[in-house]
């Protein structure tokens, strides 16, 4: 990169309220995660694969409240939903020194689990959340959403991510059948848009919801 480039970038390469990659806990991680790595995609392929599987997906982590989406909250956690999983990646990315920022499109899951729909009502989502990096000169796409275990059990396809090529959820489930439908793309953001996203899943999940830690914080939406 020339210097105006790399000046540019700084704005993805610096912590957040939300986006806390000088945290401790977050630091130490991505400092752990990448070790041996020999360059920015190394780390960012190794950095993908500890969020997609290690951070479980679980839409139930969902809340309309803005500290729930801090990274370092999110890593201490070991799980949560697609925007908080983008958000934490995105940290991680930051504190190995990779430019890093959060992309968000609004999606149909044809594929939603009975017992979610059950829950949310909804199989389109209006702000899913996931994943750039700046290596080798481009941005790449990479969605680490849902872990291996998640989808081996559901016998959905995985995504794999080679720091080369994007890598988003996929269009067909492994027989062929409909699985994730892009409707709309948004602009990449270089911080947590947190009231664009509070915006439209409060009409979803209401006004209090906070993140279901535990099975006995189950409680019915109020709001759809």
């Amino acid at each position: 990169m020339q210097p105006s480039d790399e000046s540019k970038m700084e704005i993805y390469l610096r912590p957040t309220y939300a986006i806390d990659s000088d945290h401790e806990s977050v630091a130490a991680a991505a400092e752990r995660v990448t070790r041996g790595c020999s360059d920015d995609a190394a780390r960012a392929v190794a950095l993908f694969y500890f969020v997609r599987d290690s951070i479980h997906y679980n839409v139930f982590m969902i809340s309309v409240f803005k500290e729930d989406f801090k990274a370092s909250r999110i890593l201490e956690w070991g799980k949560g939903y697609c925007v908080q999983k983008a958000v934490l990646l995105t940290a991680l990315g930051r504190a190995a020194g990779i430019p890093s920022r959060m992309v968000f499109a609004k999606i149909t899951n044809h594929r939603v689990p009975p017992h979610v729909y059950e829950k949310l009502g909804i199989n389109t989502f209006p702000r899913h959340g996931y994943n750039q990096f700046f290596l080798n000169g481009h941005w790449v796409t990479a969605a680490a959403t849902f872990d291996k275990r998640l989808c081996d059990r559901n016998e959905l396809p995985v995504v794999e991510f080679d720091g080369k090529n994007d890598a988003i959820l996929p269009e067909k489930d492994l027989r062929g059948g409909p699985y994730i439908e892009y409707i709309e793309k948004f602009p990449p953001a270089e911080d947590l848009p947190f009231d664009w996203i509070v915006e439209r899943i409060v009409r979803i999940v209401g006004p209090d919801k906070r993140p279901w830690l535990k099975r006995e914080d189950e409680k019915p939406f109020i709001s759809k």
